[in-house]
């Protein structure tokens, strides 16, 4: 029983975890106050306002910065991990995204039947203002939880 008591007190596992779920949870929040319907592909899907991914991997660094001193070299491992991440989001993911949404335009207008009837996400990415979203819920969440 100690390796799972290890596993869920582990502040690098149990807050960057947390600082996700919130994440996923406003989405669909938000979703049902919008669009007024109850969507839970939004708790495991990608994209949207705030980015989880940025608030998972921005919680992690903020924890680590905490516990092991913010000159430590973890720190600076998790951060560099971090600024990837969030490069990622708001730039190849959004960018990715758009381009589904175009050929997805084209597609259905230039070939209207059955050949090409599956759709690409096109919610794939992030603006930058939900990145900055996320990265402030994670840094306020390693801050107070960690």
């Amino acid at each position: 029983m100690g390796f799972f008591n290890e596993l869920f007190t582990n502040k690098a596992i149990t807050i960057p975890f947390v600082a996700w779920l919130i994440a996923q949870l406003i989405k669909v929040t938000s979703s049902l106050v919008i669009d007024r319907k109850i969507d839970l592909s939004r708790i495991i899907g990608s994209g949207g306002m705030p980015s989880s991914h940025t608030s998972y991997v921005v919680a992690l660094a903020t924890v680590i910065g905490k516990n092991n001193g913010w000159d430590s070299m973890e720190f600076g491992i998790v951060c560099a991990f971090a600024i990837i991440v969030m490069h990622d989001a708001a730039g190849v993911r959004q960018a990715a995204g758009k381009h589904a949404k175009l050929l997805n335009s084209l597609v259905s207008t230039h070939f209207p039947g059955d050949e090409f009837n599956e759709k690409l996400k096109e919610l794939l990415g992030h603006k930058p203002l939900e990145v900055i979203v996320g990265a402030i819920m994670g840094v306020t969440l390693g801050l107070l939880l960690g």
